[in-house]
């Protein structure tokens, strides 16, 4: 199987569509552009003030001014903006981002998400994740499936959470899964697994979609 990441990432990219505004997690959520189609223009915003987010800059062409949420170097394309965190947060607060991808510590099968306490770690506090979940009019999650063999999809979170919710979809490299009133549904599955090895990664039933299909990239 190819890299795990990518693979995941070239699944989200496949729920976008031309013109969204999108916010990108740190992380795993940086590697969706590389896999979005050529007739397909997105608007990405970062929360830390701006949009037109574009892709890393070459090694030595840094500019340290220009850096994305992580503090990582970015660059802006042509038509982008910048603007203070006020504004960046009245954008996603006022329901102006249709799509945030943000990884996840756990997450459970009402759609609560913690993602910002690490154990045995300091952590300033879960910055902007709190308002884009909310914010966003989708929320996916894009993430391994279970961390060392430890499970991450959960019946309930066991970590401070991050929201309560509010996750529509999860994308792992084993299958993608709707969260709905009933459930965890299994709406797609990777067939390098079977859907018993799937169940068994998942601390929580699934809910087999009667329309279940294999995963494509």
């Amino acid at each position: 199987m190819e890299d795990l990441k990518s693979f995941i990432a070239a699944r989200v990219a496949k729920e976008l569509k031309d013109g969204d505004v999108v916010n990108l997690g740190i992380g795993l959520p940086t590697l969706v552009p590389n896999h979005i189609g050529p007739d397909v223009n997105l608007i990405l915003h970062s929360e830390n003030g701006f949009v037109g987010l574009g892709n890393a800059p070459a090694e030595g062409e840094e500019d340290m001014d220009i850096t994305n949420a992580g503090g990582k170097p970015a660059s802006i394309v042509p038509g982008g903006a910048f603007f203070d965190s006020a504004t960046s947060f009245l954008i996603i607060r006022g329901g102006h981002v249709d799509a945030t991808i943000l990884g996840a510590l756990q997450v459970d099968e009402k759609g609560n998400i913690a993602n910002w306490i690490v154990p045995g770690k300091m952590v300033p506090g879960m910055g902007g994740a709190m308002d884009l979940v909310v914010g966003a009019k989708k929320v996916i999650v894009a993430m391994e499936h279970t961390n060392k063999g430890k499970h991450k999809i959960l019946k309930d979170c066991e970590l401070p959470l991050t929201a309560k919710g509010v996750v529509d979809m999860i994308v792992t490299e084993m299958g993608v899964m709707d969260v709905t009133d009933e459930g965890l549904v299994l709406t797609e599955y990777n067939p390098e697994f079977t859907i018993e090895e799937i169940q068994e990664a998942t601390g929580c039933p699934l809910i087999i979609s009667e329309n279940l299909k294999k995963m494509e990239v």
